[in-house]
Order: structure tokens, then C-alpha cells, then sequence
């Protein structure tokens, strides 16, 4: 087992740099993932703003106005002064000032173009919500002022109340949504232990790269590589042996990347739901290792292998899901990912999570997310001998 042992002892040679990857990188998961559960990225809340409102005439129109905006505004105080008012926009003590002008309702109320005055802070956010807030309760108050045969003011405004206070529900798709009711019938729900599945993505690639590319350096060197075919061990057994070292390597960093989960979430943990994760995970770990294979004999520059190490985790993350929820991304950026395995990982987690009973026919559409896995980790290999071919015979 000459070659195996050699194939170890490169691996001592690089644990100090390796575990100190494994440990960066768990810090960084292990934060994310209690933030994610404690804030959910998918959650909306409406967030209210400051703003100053100041009318020069009081009418049921515009308190009516008023009490809309309240729903998203903070109404602040502010001297009507010039000065005072740009203070208060330049100190961000107000995001947002309207005006109302007197004479405003009635010139309003007879279908005249007349205008509110507001003045915000340049691109802001907050300003672009709030007009749009403006003009729908205008528009609406338009159309019951010009067909509503002179109705009063304040059943006018009733009636703007009633037509405001309405809201839509949205549904989710079903394979994005995270029910409590997932993990009451065994999944996972949003838990750590989801989190810290999806940001496996980010620490396995990184770790297998910097750890396979080491090993494919010192193999790959021209001398190293004509002693070893000059010796008795035949290139069946020495394939083994070099194989053996990758796939054991490969194993224990998942398993030693899996342990910390165990052991801050073991009730999520040790659930029915884990173990499909369990195995979505070990087939992304054969597409990471099978990339990891492919950049080892592209590559032979160390400096460059620790940079493709951060690019190949760090990027897909970014596009696949684990940093960004998949449905919060574009159609386009969702289709490039698509040809990342990452993407199929995060998307058969989401899948898993969102699942009450599992039977074949709920997990077929996980099960095909993992063959997606495993066809990259096929083609990474495949691409991979074909590279080191080439360096031997170019060799």
C-alpha cells in the first residue's frame, strides 16, 4: 500500500492548512446558519419610515390620506421652516416630507391637476414606496370623485378606507415552502440543521479542492510519476491505492464536517428527515470530489489551487441557493446555476424539508436533484482522466 501511504502522508504534510480551512469555514457556516434560523431570509415584514406631513388646510380627504400613510410612516415633527426641514432630511431624522397645499380638496375634488409637494432623500427606497402609496389613494379617490355623483367627503373617504384595507395572499411554490408543520411529521423544517445542510455546499468544495489538488501536485510531478510506473506495483493496483486515499479523504472531512451539527442540533439531527439529507449530501460530495479531481490535474500551481478552492465555493453559493434563497433569485441567474451541482443540492434540501411523509413518489423529484449530482461527479471524473492522460503523455 505504498501508494496509499504516500497519498497519507501528503495529506499530514497539509493538515495544518487544511484544518485551518475546516475550521474557518465552520465558524462562518455555524454564524449563518443560527442567524438564518433565528431570521428566516424568506420573511417579509413591513418596515415603517419617518416622515414629516405637513397640511395647510384640514379636510376628511386628506386625514384620510393621512391614516393610509400611517400604516408604513412614522409621522415626525418638524418646524415648517426651510432650514429646518433640510436638516431634517440631511440628518435623516425624516426619509420623507409631504405638503399639502391649501385649497387642495377642493380643487382636487372638482378634477383639477393639482399637485402634492414632497420632498425625500434621492433614490431612496422608502420615498418610491411612499409615492406609490400617494397615487393609489389618489387615483381611487379620482375615480369616486368623478363617478360618484358628488358624494361627501367622508363617505367618500369610508368608502377609500374599505377599498385600501383589502390584501391579496401569496402563495409560495410548493417545493420553496418551509411549514412548522414539516417538522410536527418528521422533516426538518427551518431548523439549524437545514441551514447547516445548505452550507455544506460552501464547505466541502473548499476543503476537497485545497486537499485533492494537494495530493494531485505531488503525483502529477514528471520524476514522482516515472519511478512509480518503473515499479513492480501495476497501474491496476496503483490506481486502487491512489483511488482508496481520495475516497477516504473525501469521507472524512464529511464526516467531520457533519459532526458539529450533530452535536449543536442533535434533536433535528437525528430525524427521519436527515437522512435523505444525509444523502443528498454524500452525492454532492461526489460531484465536489470529482471537481476537486478535474482542478488537481489542471492545475499545478498551489497559489492557484487555493484560489479556485474560494471561487468554486464561494460562487456557486452565491447563484445555487445557499446564501441567497433560490426564490429570491432571477429565471436567469437560476438557469446558470442550474449547471452548478449546487444548485441540484440546495434544491433537493428545499424539497426534503418541505416534505410531511416520505414515500417514493414524494421524494422522486429529490431523488432525481441527487442523479443530477452524481451525473456531474461522473462527468468531473471523466474530464479529470482525461486531463492527467494528457499530462502523462505530454509528460
Amino acid at each position: 500500500m505504498q501508494v496509499f501511504k504516500l497519498c497519507i502522508k501528503v495529506l499530514e504534510k497539509n493538515k495544518t492548512a487544511m484544518l485551518i480551512y475546516i475550521f474557518i469555514f465552520l465558524v462562518i457556516s455555524v454564524m449563518i446558519s443560527r442567524l438564518s434560523v433565528s431570521k428566516p431570509q424568506t420573511g417579509y415584514a413591513d418596515v415603517k419610515t419617518d416622515i414629516a406631513f405637513l397640511s395647510e388646510e384640514n379636510t376628511p380627504l386628506v386625514n384620510g390620506l393621512k391614516q393610509e400613510l400611517s400604516k408604513s410612516a412614522n409621522f415626525v415633527t418638524v418646524a415648517d421652516q426651510t432650514e429646518a426641514l433640510q436638516d431634517a432630511l440631511y440628518f435623516r431624522d425624516v426619509t420623507y416630507i409631504v405638503r399639502i397645499p391649501k385649497g387642495f380638496t377642493e380643487r382636487f375634488l372638482k378634477g383639477e391637476n393639482v399637485r402634492i409637494e414632497k420632498t425625500t432623500v434621492p433614490d431612496s427606497v422608502y420615498g418610491a414606496y411612499l409615492d406609490m402609496k400617494i397615487n393609489r389613494y389618489l387615483t381611487t379617490a379620482a375615480l369616486y370623485a368623478k363617478y360618484g355623483g358628488g358624494m361627501p367627503q367622508k363617505k367618500l373617504v369610508s368608502l377609500l378606507k374599505s377599498d385600501l384595507d383589502q390584501t391579496a395572499s401569496v402563495t409560495l411554490k410548493p417545493e420553496k415552502v418551509r411549514s412548522a408543520e414539516t417538522v410536527e411529521s418528521g422533516g426538518t423544517g427551518t431548523t439549524f440543521t437545514m441551514y447547516y445542510f445548505n452550507y455544506l455546499a460552501y464547505v466541502l468544495p473548499a476543503v476537497l479542492i485545497f486537499g485533492i489538488g494537494a495530493i494531485m501536485q505531488v503525483f502529477n510531478n514528471r520524476d514522482l510519476s516515472l519511478r512509480s510506473f518503473c515499479s513492480p506495483i501495476t497501474a491496476r493496483n496503483y490506481n486502487f491505492q491512489f483511488l482508496l486515499a481520495n475516497i477516504v479523504f473525501c469521507i472524512v472531512c464529511w464526516a467531520i464536517l457533519l459532526i458539529p451539527c450533530a452535536l449543536l442540533d442533535p434533536k433535528h439531527f437525528f430525524s427521519r428527515a436527515t437522512s435523505f439529507l444525509l444523502l443528498n449530501s454524500f452525492a454532492f460530495l461526489l460531484s465536489a470530489g470529482g471537481l476537486s479531481y478535474l482542478i488537481g490535474n489542471l492545475v499545478k500551481n498551489r497559489s492557484a489551487i487555493s484560489a479556485l478552492s474560494n471561487v468554486c465555493s464561494l460562487g456557486p453559493s452565491f447563484i445555487g441557493g445557499v446564501f441567497i434563497p433560490r426564490l429570491m433569485l432571477s429565471d436567469t441567474v437560476l438557469k446558470i446555476a442550474s449547471f452548478t451541482p449546487t444548485y441540484w443540492y440546495v434544491k433537493a434540501n428545499e424539497q426534503i424539508e418541505a416534505l410531511g411523509t416520505f414515500d417514493f413518489s414524494n421524494l422522486a423529484s429529490s431523488y432525481g436533484c441527487m442523479a443530477v449530482e452524481a451525473g456531474f461527479a461522473v462527468a468531473f471524473l471523466a474530464l479529470g482522466l482525461t486531463a492527467g492522460k494528457k499530462t502523462r503523455v505530454a509528460g
